[in-house]
């Protein structure tokens, strides 16, 4: 069950935001934090008195305003904290919402739940905080849909070629140059095209400026 959380959010806005939705849930102490190093802190001396939290609650960034931090963000914080009490389960709570970004906190930081800062937010956290009681990890929605999307189309090495030059500000006419160059094949722009338009029309894109952004986003290129 989880009855003790820390929350560790520079803003206070938001602190209080989470701190209102955690009351809305009935029966659990929460604590809160404005800095990293506090939060750290408070999970050291919970553990010492036998005390744990259950679930700390983090942003992923953490403004500096002069007051020096020996840990600077959320994801140092999550790995420190991991190093006092492993089995802490972690929720990140972030305006970040690229899915590159949430995989890799997923797949190297091992967090439990990811709730992107957006309309319906407090909503996401108490689905997310009831997922991980039942043990079981949260993906916040936009990113469940985005991954659908993503295995929709599965990129070839060829698509990705062309998505990294147009990505490194190549244009599209001067791709079939560089294409013949480094003897790639097809390389012609009727091929480049076809392959494009392929793309955007089985991702729903108009142009190929939000293919880039999709792929960048996702970590293909």
């Amino acid at each position: 069950m989880i009855r003790k959380i820390l929350i560790a959010e520079d803003y206070e806005s938001a602190n209080i935001s989470v701190q209102k939705t955690l009351e809305d849930l009935g029966g659990i102490q929460a604590d809160y934090v404005f800095y990293c190093d506090d939060a750290l802190l408070k999970i050291q001396k919970a553990r010492q008195d036998d005390e744990p939290y259950d679930l700390l609650i983090t942003d992923l960034s953490f403004e500096e305003d002069g007051q020096k931090q020996h840990i600077p963000d959320g994801i140092v914080l999550i790995d420190e904290a991991r190093k006092i009490q492993p089995d802490l389960k972690v929720l990140v709570f972030s305006v970040d919402g690229k899915p590159a970004t949430i995989e890799m906190l997923f797949e190297k930081q091992g967090i439990d739940g990811y709730v992107r800062k957006a309309r319906n937010d407090a909503k996401e956290i108490k689905s997310a905080i009831k997922s991980i009681e039942g043990n079981q990890r949260y993906y916040p929605r936009h990113l469940v849909q985005l991954v659908k999307q993503k295995n929709a189309h599965k990129f070839t090495d060829f698509e990705i070629t062309i998505i990294s030059l147009l990505s490194q500000g190549m244009r599209q006419k001067d791709i079939p140059s560089y294409l013949k160059k480094n003897k790639i094949k097809p390389s012609g722009l009727s091929s480049i095209e076809k392959h494009l338009n392929h793309m955007k029309e089985i991702l729903n894109f108009s142009n190929n400026e939000q293919l880039v952004a999709y792929c960048k986003d996702m970590g293909i290129v």
